[in-house]
């Protein structure tokens, strides 16, 4: 070789050194992640070497990892179009795609890298987060591992298995396959042992599906790590609160609340607040919560999470309209806010507004798709306005010989939400052998029920008995007309007129009597657990006789779960005239008892569940000017739910209370019941 040439190529080899080792500034800054100075020095570069092909590569680098992600797709097109067959842009194209969250056209740029070359670490990885993108999380994790067997523990790739796993888990609990879900984070665990990313998502996966045990159990692991300690405290504090542990999960959010001077992370200390502040509204302390609530609002007025919590204060307290009113205006900072959409749902159903509440729910999962406490509303709210048919038949016997069995249908047919047809049907025999008496009645009656406010309904039913007994046969008009009425918060009101017959025997429905009734019932509830029902009848009836009869019962709330309460009762009844030959008619008549009520409610149990009801009360009775006598009360239902739409239970009732029959009386009654849903959802719901 000429000695020019080689002096020339010389010359270029060590031109090329030196401008590397310029650039290696520049490297530096994006291997450090130091983007914006890396742009700023490979700008200046360019400005001297405008066609440096590393330059420009390193430049379209630096601008789309600062999400700059469009112009530096163009800087890969261009480059591409200059070097078709480079690799490298190849993979920088596909990864700007990717910055540009261009996943559709990044999986098929990918494809194409990967027959190229199938052991290029960077397509395989590539291909793996955009496939995690595009939550196709099988095909993901995949390649992830095909990626991981070119490079064995790479750091960024066994972070994109973590995640890929992590999503793959969480679309299988959205679509609740709880088992599959949990399959793939304990998976995850065996690769990355105690990862708390992992166990917070099994946890919540746990506490989704209801095993609040394995839940517990989790976040007591979490806590093993002190510096995971206090999410750990506000996990188990939530778990208790599911189990109905209230003061348990009290006592657990305070020691967390009390780490908060030691913490930095503000997102922490935040949630720790918040927990805090629930824990105290689950075990009713209001004003506490309320103080705490009004400080921080002071200092951060408007922050959602704020008024979230103060909405939920005022649900716990009935103030429902209040807690709209903090609903509206998270929606008015977010439309897109969790806690704003299915918050005043819960809110509008509790005051009557069922249309806008089934708008608000709906309006959660288009932004929170199949969310599960969403779809959970919706079922339940649907559950009240569908259809429904229910028989109950009972047999009834006392200790004067008169014996009873009855049938009887009911069926509600909601045609919206403010309006339902009611149809009734019942089916009573009633004999005493000792009398030899025997009488049938048939009742048949027809009606409606209609929401005329929100806050008040209207129900009326019309229809007739028809009687056969040793004497009399014949047929009588009766209707049962009232208003429900929710004049304040925590108060219920139901005024009406019902005529009947009196059926309790053969005899006494031989007699034809017809009983006119005007009644009120009242239920005030307090946000101290403690309750007052009262309930007035004034009744006159077709053989010139009339009653007053009173109850009241104050009661105090002493589990929520399962409902456990125990109260005093009292009751008092006199009749105008005494016709004590016919049927128990006292000039006066006073009766106490003291009770206790545990209830598993059919309502909140889920299907392949028993629920129950058991109530005992003893006391004393007064008739007329003689001496006390002791009764006693024993009602009990034990039931299953076989599906949302069947439920069946047996329930049976024993009692001496001589207003059940007559003084002296022992009244026993046995049944069973079966609820059938006619449809999976209302009618007027497509």
């Amino acid at each position: 070789m000429p000695f020019k040439k080689l002096l020339l190529l010389l010359l270029l080899s060590v031109s090329s050194f030196i401008f590397a080792q310029n650039m290696q500034e520049g490297f530096t800054y994006l291997e450090t992640g130091k983007y914006s100075k890396a742009e700023t020095f490979f700008d200046t570069v360019l400005k001297n070497y405008p066609d440096n092909k590393t330059a420009k590569l390193c430049y379209g680098r630096a601008i789309g990892l600062q999400g700059k992600s469009t112009k530096a797709v163009n800087i890969f097109t261009d480059l591409l179009k200059l070097y078709p067959n480079d690799f490298e842009i190849k993979l920088n194209y596909a990864e700007s795609l990717l910055w540009d969250k261009n996943y559709i056209d990044a999986k098929t740029f990918y494809e194409d890298l990967i027959l190229e070359n199938d052991q290029s670490f960077p397509a395989l990885l590539g291909y793996a987060n955009t496939l995690s993108n595009l939550k196709i999380y099988d095909e993901a994790l995949i390649n992830v591992n095909k990626a991981l067997e070119v490079l064995p523990g790479n750091p960024n790739a066994l972070t994109s298995k973590k995640y890929i796993y992590l999503g793959f888990a969480y679309q299988n609990q959205q679509a609740q396959n709880y088992e599959e879900a949990e399959r793939l984070l304990k998976e995850n665990l065996s690769v990355f042992k105690d990862d708390k990313d992992t166990l917070l998502n099994l946890a919540n996966l746990y506490l989704i599906s209801g095993e609040y045990d394995k839940a517990e159990t989790t976040y007591q692991t979490i806590a093993k790590n002190p510096e995971n300690k206090t999410v750990a405290l506000n996990g188990l504090a939530l778990v208790n609160h599911l189990k109905g542990r209230e003061k348990e999960a009290l006592n657990i959010s305070k020691e967390a609340y009390n780490i908060i001077p030691k913490l930095e992370n503000k997102i922490l200390i935040q949630q720790t607040i918040e927990r805090h502040i629930q824990a105290l509204i689950w075990n009713k302390k209001y004003k506490k919560a309320q103080a705490l609530i009004d400080a921080l609002n002071e200092a951060q007025p408007n922050e959602n999470w704020i008024l979230a919590l103060r909405a939920t204060l005022n649900i716990y307290k009935s103030d429902f309209k209040k807690s709209v009113a903090d609903y509206n205006h998270i929606l008015a900072n977010d439309s897109s806010s969790f806690d704003g959409n299915l918050g005043k749902a819960n809110a509008l159903k509790a005051i009557g507004y069922y249309d806008d509440a089934y708008l608000s729910a709906e309006n959660t999962l288009t932004f929170y798709n199949k969310q599960k406490d969403a779809t959970k509303f919706i079922k339940t709210l649907n559950t009240s306005f569908t259809p429904f048919w229910e028989t109950k038949a009972s047999y009834s016997f006392d200790n004067g010989d008169n014996k009873a069995f009855a049938l009887q249908t009911n069926i509600d047919f909601p045609a919206s939400t403010k309006f339902k047809w009611l149809a009734r049907y019942g089916y009573r025999t009633t004999s005493n052998n000792v009398t030899d008496n025997e009488a049938t009645s048939i009742d048949f009656s027809l009606g409606l029920a209609f929401q005329l406010l929100p806050n008040i309904t209207f129900k009326g039913t019309a229809g007739v008995t028809s009687a056969n007994a040793n004497i009399n046969d014949y047929t009588q008009l009766v209707t049962d007309i009232a208003l429900n009425i929710k004049p304040f918060k925590l108060q219920v009101l139901d005024i009406g007129y019902k005529s009947e017959i009196q059926s309790f025997n053969a005899e006494l429905l031989d007699r034809e009597i017809v009983m006119n009734n005007l009644y009120a019932n009242y239920n005030l509830s307090t946000n101290f657990n403690l309750g007052w029902f009262t309930q007035y009848f004034y009744t006159w009836q077709n053989d010139d006789n009339a009653r007053n009869l009173l109850f009241t019962s104050l009661y105090y709330n002493i589990l929520s779960k399962p409902a456990l309460k125990a109260g005093l009762n009292y009751q008092y009844i006199t009749f105008k005239n005494q016709v004590p030959t016919v049927y128990f008619s006292p000039e006066k008549f006073n009766a106490a008892e003291v009770f206790i009520n545990l209830i598993k409610d059919e309502v909140i149990t889920k299907p392949k569940e028993w629920f129950y009801e058991l109530t005992a009360a003893t006391g004393l009775q007064y008739i007329e000017d003689d001496s006390s006598q002791s009764t006693y009360r024993i009602q009990g239902k034990l039931g299953y739910k076989f599906t949302e739409r069947a439920i069946l239970n047996l329930y049976g009732t024993r009692s001496n209370i001589a207003s059940a029959t007559a003084a002296g009386f022992t009244f026993n009654e046995i049944g069973l019941r079966f609820k059938w849903y006619l449809f999976d959802k209302p009618i007027f719901r497509d």
